[in-house]
């Protein structure tokens, strides 16, 4: 079968693209309403883009052609925190993304603690096992749409002492959640490790 793009309209696009970049880690993102409370919400469009200084990015469409209240509260408040939910999260992380007015606390609505942030404002989930503070590096719009990816640097990262081993993440006992098409998630699943690759010190990574 071949699709062409322009047979479809945007929300057939995200459902074909969604069900085709295959598990997506999830950024759940907490930022602070006008009020003060605390948003929370789930996006699946996230990776790193930068380790000097670390950066990392996730990107937030619009809502009947709006912005969402995520994207306007890191507008407003250049920070934002990126939460990394386990598996026993799965659930809270899927209800956290419904629909509900800007001064509407998820996390408060969900049952979930939050911990006031140590360098910007906005608050964490105790609950994760992972959390990045965050402050607003870059926005960048794409397509007619006005879709936003926001960029932001770490700069400070909280992680779960037993998950931190050897300068690295354990990834088997973090137990990630990922998102797949439609309302649908994934566990992390089998691990499969080979041998490190050795690089000659005269050719750059991916050279």
């Amino acid at each position: 079968m071949d699709i062409a793009p322009e047979s479809l309209d945007e929300q057939s696009a995200y459902k074909l693209m969604t069900g085709v970049v295959v598990p997506r880690p999830i950024a759940w993102v907490t930022t602070t309403n006008t009020d003060g409370g605390v948003n929370l919400a789930p996006f699946s469009a996230f990776t790193f883009v930068s380790t000097e200084p670390p950066m990392v990015g996730f990107n937030v469409g619009r809502r009947l052609g709006q912005r969402k209240d995520t994207a306007n509260n890191i507008h407003r408040t250049g920070e934002f925190v990126v939460n990394i939910g386990d598996e026993s999260l799965l659930e809270a992380i899927h209800l956290s993304s419904e629909e509900h007015p800007p001064d509407v606390s998820e996390a408060r609505l969900l049952g979930l603690e939050t911990i006031p942030g140590t360098r910007v404002s906005a608050q964490r989930l105790a609950a994760a096992p992972v959390s990045l503070e965050c402050r607003l590096h870059q926005v960048i719009e794409f397509g007619v749409s006005g879709s936003e990816f926001f960029v932001g640097e770490v700069v400070l990262f909280h992680v779960r002492d037993e998950l931190y081993r050897d300068g690295k993440i354990d990834t088997g006992s973090l137990r990630p959640a990922a998102r797949v098409g439609g309302p649908t998630y994934a566990r992390l699943g089998e691990l499969i490790q080979f041998r490190p690759i050795t690089l000659s010190p005269r050719k750059a990574p991916g050279g």
